[in-house]
């Protein structure tokens, strides 16, 4: 009766622990890069993001930020799909992503939809206090985006990966990057 109980104890942590896992299974979008006119898929996991945290220069203000801002973190992943017309994917290639991030923990933080620009989403999954990790889900008529990043995330300073380590820019701003102007 123990070892069952045992058995139980540790299959119930093992589901717990993936239903918590802030990283997104992206292949079901693999397909679309025959059909798009542009396909990015990054793939950074713990050991390259150590690796490339490494050659930045401590002398560099920037590259210290960045630095500071993936210590934790275990990946970055990010599929992104331009194509020249519109139609190229479907709403269930979007909500083959979205259905993951209604697992337990994810909340969405941002929705925003708009006919000339499309949609932009961003999700946290939460442990406890902290961010345990973010996905940013970008779908316009020509062009899907989709940001994983596992681990925890300081989200005052994500607007300061934009652009850097094959993250998308999104508009996203930092407060503390308002000057005194912007608030006026």
């Amino acid at each position: 009766m123990k070892s069952l109980i045992a058995f139980l104890l540790i299959a119930a942590s093992a589901i717990i622990a993936n239903a918590q896992d802030s990283r997104l299974k992206l292949n079901s979008l693999d397909h679309l890069a025959t059909k798009a006119s542009q396909s990015v898929d990054v793939n950074i996991d713990g050991r390259l993001l150590r690796l490339a945290s490494g050659v930045f220069d401590d002398n560099d203000v920037d590259e210290q930020k960045i630095k500071k801002l993936i210590v934790g973190v275990k990946g970055i992943y990010v599929r992104n799909f331009e194509f020249d017309a519109d139609g190229q994917y479907t709403s269930a290639d979007v909500e083959a992503v979205r259905e993951q991030l209604r697992g337990p923990g994810w909340t969405r933080m941002v929705d925003v939809k708009s006919k000339k620009d499309g949609d932009l989403e961003v999700y946290v999954l939460m442990n406890g206090d902290m961010v345990a990790g973010l996905a940013v889900l970008s779908s316009g008529v020509r062009e899907l985006t989709v940001v994983n990043i596992v681990g925890p995330v300081d989200l005052d300073k994500l607007a300061e990966l934009e652009g850097r380590l094959g993250i998308p820019e999104f508009g996203i701003e930092s407060k503390k990057s308002k000057t005194k102007n912007d608030e006026q």
